[in-house]
């Protein structure tokens, strides 16, 4: 018998004896590399993670010792140790466990993780409402050597220096994030390691004792220097724990991600079972337009904060590696540091996930749009993103965004579009300016060499019709397409527009629907508060909310939607085809009656 088939929840491993913990480890790095290949998943991290995440189980008393993992890309080993190895094979899937640390799903999971550094953060205040409650319990954090190079962390060490609170953080260093780390820090790490901790600590210097480097992978060596922690002083203290991502598994360990995240694989070679892609990626076609117009512009840069593969920026790189900049976990400074090069006269194109740009908001405000600089935005990732879930869903960007004076926000409806959009952004000056594009595979749309650029507020009538009109934004232009079949066949002649703008309004185009149809519906892949309100804001500032016209609007739904398949989770949120149908046949017949 296996000694993993008898450990159900952390209490069950301290049952086992220390010379046995190599053993428990081998074999749940086996079972996340069933899992996986089974599942597919976040993979390389997790792999990296046995050991310290074998050890931290046996020492400390889980839940009531907190474990907080930063991000939870690094937390399958740990879903495994506490009551979810049953149901590991359908994380991430519809219906499963999802594939980051969440509050709602175990108690063993004190803090949710989607996006990076902020586990010291919640650490610090877990440990010190312990002290002013009284409790006596551990509290830890596991942080990525890539997440130490967002500026929060080290707000929160300089916090916790100063606080002195009973405090572990681990940093797994792997000398990997998604992409190889950047910066002085990944210098200072590599500095470290080769003197054996020798050198003088920054941590030491913001006031945390340091211990380490330690090897991540002698989980027997890791357990004994937990004890000794557990039962120590009562301080800040940072282990520099040394990991290899993808430990284990010589497939992962060969990737040049080290098998950041995976699709179904075949254990025996690591071959991913990946479907055969019918049209390229919007990422990729970004990647496509912005090398077409630096090509033909030198000042064109562009700004990555550690997603270059993930953006798309990777093979903007291979044409232009001097014009591209890698700024690690640091949206706020990416932002601001695109904003710096804006004002010396070059076209900085900042490329971040719409879940990410959030946290480099009050830099959009204040250091961008402010001051009126020409950033251009480019913004993966917009809408639902599947699997993901609900940390990484780029809901709310056309909200945050259409808000701000100076601000230009687009969003095409097929990839073509998305490269007129790129060609657009690089030839304005007049300001901050910002594409909204979704995660996976275009349409197909036949690809222009290079786009053109588009009249700036100005939407485009793609079918005509004399009943209802549907003012679509971004990608719901293809289901409002086939809604307008399906109406038309029951007799409703619909007008579709692609609005192309969310800001400026095309308000020529609005005027227009809302003179001639019964019914205005516009649909976008954002929460409420975003295209639907600004246009609703239009027709009542215009005078145009009137008699005989009944206007709705289709956003995403008000709360956080779990991960699924990405075209249920739009059937979900009423955004589908046969939701937009059913919507307008319904109000288009109490109009009638109304009549």
């Amino acid at each position: 018998m296996r000694l993993l088939d008898a450990i159900h929840i952390p209490a069950d491993l301290k049952k086992v004896a220390p010379e046995q913990l190599p053993q428990v480890a081998d074999e749940l790095r086996h079972e996340l590399i069933d899992a996986v290949s089974m599942a597919g998943g976040h993979f390389g991290a997790g792999l990296g993670v046995v050991e310290l995440t074998t050890a931290l189980h046996y020492v400390f008393d889980t839940p009531a010792d907190r474990i907080i993992w930063d991000v939870g890309h690094q937390a399958y080993p740990h879903k495994i140790l506490t009551g979810r190895r049953d149901r590991i094979r359908t994380i991430r899937k519809p219906g499963g466990i999802s594939g980051f640390a969440k509050r709602s799903e175990s108690e063993y999971d004190p803090f949710g993780a989607g996006h990076s550094s902020t586990s010291i953060s919640a650490a610090l205040g877990m440990a010190v409402a312990r002290d002013l409650t009284g409790g006596a319990n551990h509290v830890i954090a596991v942080i990525g050597d890539g997440a130490m190079s967002a500026g929060m962390a080290y707000e929160a060490l300089n916090n916790a220096g100063a606080l002195r609170s009973r405090l572990i953080v681990v940093l797994n260093d792997n000398d990997m994030s998604i992409a190889p780390p950047v910066g002085a820090l990944d210098t200072h790490l590599r500095d470290l390691v080769s003197t054996r901790g020798e050198q003088a600590s920054l941590f030491a210097g913001l006031g945390m004792r340091y211990v380490g480097p330690v090897d991540g992978h002698d989980v027997v060596a890791l357990a004994a220097l937990f004890a000794d922690l557990r039962d120590g002083p009562a301080e800040p203290v940072l282990v520099h724990c040394v990991t290899e991502k993808g430990k284990g598994y010589g497939p992962a360990e060969a990737a040049p991600d080290k098998g950041h995240a995976m699709a179904r694989f075949d254990k025996a070679t690591g071959v991913q079972a990946k479907a055969k892609a019918s049209a390229p990626t919007y990422t990729a076609v970004f990647a496509k337009a912005l090398i077409a117009e630096a090509q033909g512009d030198d000042r064109i840069v562009a700004i990555n904060a550690a997603m270059p593969s993930g953006t798309g920026l990777d093979q903007f790189e291979k044409a232009f590696p001097a014009r591209c900049f890698d700024v690690g976990i640091a949206e706020q400074h990416a932002v601001t540091f695109a904003a710096g090069l804006a004002t010396e006269g070059l076209k900085p194109f900042c490329a971040i996930y719409s879940t990410f740009l959030q946290r480099g908001y009050d830099q959009l405000v204040h250091d961008v749009a402010l001051q009126n600089l020409p950033v251009r935005f480019a913004i993966d990732r917009a809408g639902l993103v599947g699997a993901d879930g609900a940390t990484h869903a780029g809901a709310f960007d056309l909200a945050y965004l259409c808000c701000l004076p100076h601000m230009t926000v687009m969003a095409p409806a097929d990839e073509a579009e998305l490269m007129h959009m790129i060609a657009t952004a690089a030839a304005h000056d007049g300001g901050p300016i910002a594409v909204r594009f979704p995660r996976g595979e275009g349409t197909g749309a036949a690809l222009p060499e290079r786009g053109q650029v588009l009249p700036i507020g100005k939407g485009r009538i793609v079918r005509e019709g004399t009943d209802v009109a549907l003012l679509s934004l971004g990608p719901r232009l293809a289901p409002a397409l086939a809604a307008a079949e399906t109406l038309a066949a029951q007799g409703i002649s619909v007008t579709v527009a692609d609005a192309r703008f969310a800001k400026p309004l095309d308000t020529g185009l609005i005027r227009a629907l809302a003179a001639r149809h019964r019914l205005l519906v516009t649909l976008e892949e954002g929460a409420a508060g975003g295209f639907g309100a600004q246009v609703l804001t239009c027709l009542a500032n215009e005078g145009l909310l009137r008699a005989g016209l009944d206007v709705r609007t289709l956003t995403l739904p008000d709360t956080f939607q779990d991960h699924d398949d990405p075209a249920r989770q739009y059937e979900t949120a009423g955004l589908a085809a046969g939701d937009i149908v059913r919507l307008v046949a319904a109000q288009f017949d109490r109009a009638l009656a109304a009549e």
